[in-house]
């Protein structure tokens, strides 16, 4: 078989840069699409955490000026992954997010800085640096979109392109002046071009060009094309439906393995599934929670936004300790909602706890100690959190949306009777909805039988990038048989 060579362009890599799960798939597909033969090589900002840990770099392309300063690409690897790294001071060299500065905002510049991602992304296709030719060029979310529209106007031969949507609520939309600064041609600013509400729209530019588009779980892959989860771009996905797939989203399971993670205060599999509650003891006694096996402990590892439905549940917080339940959150967001769950775990001292920020390791510990992991979103793409509590044990209970429907056996009678139920799942998303779910989360936890087997189930699940990676290879390699 021959080897598939892809290039692919995005704003963040895990374990490098991340901000959400885009760094997570965009970390793991390389080495999972490895063992299907296809080399990944993957293009990303020159941040400052990302040039300092770039191992044996060698200059592989320079230019003068790169919309307003001078910039190379960096050949070389970091963790384990081949890069191309932007090496963009004017763009790239700043303390902090990497689109937001340090006043919360995004950065005023961000549509040439990832402009200039994608402008590099698309002259690495064309053979800019000597002797690498990639056979698929595969642009992640809308800081990388621009890519095939470059490849586009800049005609000529080129590989085969691949946008995926990770959240389509994120689209790059910019004023229609940054046209000609961007090295776009007037041409360019039309309804079957990057012309988006009167501006320029990066996202809306890659799906007009792009040679296939995914996106991360059939079902948001089907939503997206209705006018309620389309985010005005369900027009033009309907138009290109026949090029829209959805590829559910894996975790690398040798990172999430409780057999073996070194963040938890006892390791277990499914076979040693009795020793987990100590995971539990030892979350509680982290987090200040009352220490017992008894209650219930749900879980929340999310941005706290109104996306993710966390005001829904932030309404029944006190319906969950009236219960005989406990409640640990950990994420940070909206402020609004911050001080609503600050004030849920001042009202319910031992009863919920609240860390806000992002900690890795705690994360992992959270996924080993929680019973349920509680993921009430409007809408979600794929989602990570209920993967990982799958591998875990800890019993997702989620909207029946996106890849949340995809990724969770709802324990209705017939699964639970059949014995394949992994989860709970409710809809509508709404407060009622989310109430009715956590009654039915209590009632399974009393029995202990069924919640067993629940949580076994969950773990044996393949939650990894097995499945997924052989699709994605099917389709580097078709892309790469087709006609140029």
């Amino acid at each position: 078989m021959t080897a598939i060579a892809v290039l692919s362009v995005a704003s963040e890599i895990f374990p490098l840069i991340k901000t959400g799960g885009l760094a997570d798939v965009v970390g793991a597909l390389p080495t999972a699409l490895a063992r299907e033969d296809v080399a990944i090589r993957t293009l990303l900002p020159g941040y400052r955490p990302v040039v300092a840990k770039l191992e044996s770099a060698e200059p592989a392309r320079a230019y003068a000026n790169l919309f307003g300063g001078p910039a190379r690409v960096l050949a070389g690897r970091a963790a384990g992954l081949d890069l191309f790294v932007l090496d963009a001071p004017h763009l790239f060299d700043r303390v902090g997010n990497p689109y937001l500065g340090p006043d919360g905002r995004d950065w005023g510049d961000n549509a040439q800085r990832f402009a200039a991602l994608a402008r590099v992304g698309a002259d690495l296709a064309k053979g800019a640096v000597a002797g690498y030719a990639p056979d698929v060029v595969h642009a992640h979310d809308w800081q990388a979109a621009l890519t095939p529209v470059y490849l586009h106007y800049d005609g000529g031969p080129r590989p085969k392109t691949i946008v995926t949507i990770h959240n389509i609520a994120f689209q790059g939309h910019f004023p229609a002046s940054i046209l000609s600064a961007i090295g776009l041609p007037a041409s360019a600013m039309s309804i079957d071009g990057v012309e988006y509400f009167d501006g320029v729209g990066y996202l809306k530019g890659g799906l007009q060009f792009a040679d296939r588009i995914t996106t991360v779980s059939p079902t948001y892959a089907r939503e997206i094309m209705t006018a309620e989860f389309g985010m005005a771009l369900d027009g033009l996905l309907r138009a290109r439906a026949s090029i829209v797939e959805g590829i559910v989203n894996g975790i690398d399971d040798s990172v999430w393995n409780p057999a073996t993670d070194p963040e938890l205060a006892v390791n277990y599999s499914a076979l040693r599934i009795d020793m987990r509650v100590r995971n539990k003891a030892a979350l509680q006694q982290r987090l200040g929670l009352a220490v017992s096996a008894a209650p219930p402990l749900f879980g929340v590892i999310s941005r706290l936004t109104l996306q993710k439905g966390l005001d829904l549940l932030l309404a029944e917080t006190a319906d969950i300790v009236g219960r005989g339940g406990q409640l640990a959150l950990l994420g940070s967001g909206e402020k609004g909602l911050e001080a609503g769950f600050h004030e849920a775990a001042r009202a319910h001292p031992g009863a919920v706890a609240c860390t806000f920020g992002y900690d890795e390791g705690l994360s992992h510990l959270m996924q080993a100690g929680i019973d349920f992991i509680v993921v009430p979103s409007r809408f979600e793409p794929c989602g990570l959190t209920q993967l990982c509590g799958l591998r875990y044990g800890a019993t997702p209970v989620v909207a029946r949306v996106g890849g949340l429907a995809d990724t969770v056996i709802d324990a209705n009678d017939a699964a639970v009777s059949a014995g394949v139920a992994t989860g709970l799942q409710f809809e509508p998303p709404t407060a009622s909805a989310v109430a009715h779910a956590l009654k039915r989360a209590f009632a399974l936890y009393a029995d202990d039988a069924a919640m067993r087997r629940t949580r076994l189930n969950g773990m044996r699940a393949d939650v990894s990038w097995r499945g997924p990676a052989k699709r994605y290879a099917a389709l580097y390699r078709a892309l790469a048989r087709s006609e140029r």
